[in-house]
This record gives structure tokens, sequence and C-alpha cells, in this order.
């Protein structure tokens, strides 16, 4: 019994010394990471694309061009929330803006064209269905602006040592 008691006593600071060992190799190897940088992925910003994918899915399908404003105009809200998000996160890149500023630019000619057509009374007015295929188009393209942003790796992969 006692030499049970005795191999019990010393494999214990053993066994304690090879746990702090562990623990010890771990956090070198891990290193220091800066736990306050957001989360790779950006769940946020991902939800948000996935809306306006989805909005943009459903969006004008099989509708008159002159019947897609409330559909376009919902799209933009998400935009704008997504613009917000890249903002919060500084993820603003050449690319991205470039897209933004396509969005701007077609809604605006959209809405001008939108305006014709109802003074011709014409909800099939062609330079409207033109306007509406080029701000779904540059949509389309701001997609893929946002998913290449919100999954780019973040500047030193968030790894910098605190």
């Amino acid at each position: 019994m006692a030499a049970c008691s005795t191999a019990r006593a010393s494999a214990g600071p053993g066994r304690v010394r090879t746990v702090a060992c562990a623990a010890l190799l771990l956090a070198l190897a891990t290193g220091c990471r800066n736990d306050a940088a957001p989360a790779w992925g950006y769940p946020d910003l991902g939800a948000t694309v996935r809306s306006l994918s989805r909005a943009l899915g459903e969006g004008c399908a099989g509708k008159a061009p002159a019947n897609c404003s409330d559909d376009l105009d919902r799209l933009d809200a998400l935009a704008e929330r997504a613009f917000s998000e890249v903002l919060d996160h500084r993820l603003l890149d050449d690319a991205y803006v470039a897209a933004w500023n396509e969005v701007r630019r077609t809604r605006q000619l959209r809405l001008a064209a939108a305006a014709q057509a109802r003074s011709r009374r014409d909800p099939h007015h062609p330079p409207l269905a033109r306007a509406v295929a080029a701000e779904e188009l540059a949509y389309r393209h701001l997609l893929a602006a946002l998913e290449r942003v919100r999954t780019a790796p973040p500047a030193g992969d968030g790894t910098d040592p605190v």
C-alpha cells in the first residue's frame, strides 16, 4: 500500500509539470493575437450580401420595367446597409467604390427614365427597360465587389501583436 501511495505522490508533480509545459508550448505556438479584430468573413456583412443577392434574384423577374421601382428601391436600402457595414469595418477598395458609384449613376438614369415613361404613360418604354437592366447589372457588379471585399483577409490577417 505504501508503494502505491508513493507512486501516486511522485506522479502528481510530474503530471503538473507536463500540463504546465504543454500550456507553455501551446501559448508559444499560438502567439499573441489581436482579439479585438473583427471575425474574418464579417458575418453581418455576409448576411446583408445574402439578402441583397436574394432580393436581386427575386427582383424584377417577369415584371414590366415600370413596376420594378419598388424592388430596386428595396435593393438600394440593402446596398446602403452594406455600404455602412463596409465603412464600419474599413473595407473600402477601389473596385467597391467604382461599383458603388455605378449603382448610384444607373439609379439616377432609371429614375429619369421612369419619369419619362410616366409622362408618356408607357410602362414598357425602351429607355426605362434599358435603365432597369443597367441598374440590375450594376447591382450584380456591386455584389461581386462586396463578396471580394468581405472574403479578403484583413490586413495582417488579424495576427498582429497586441
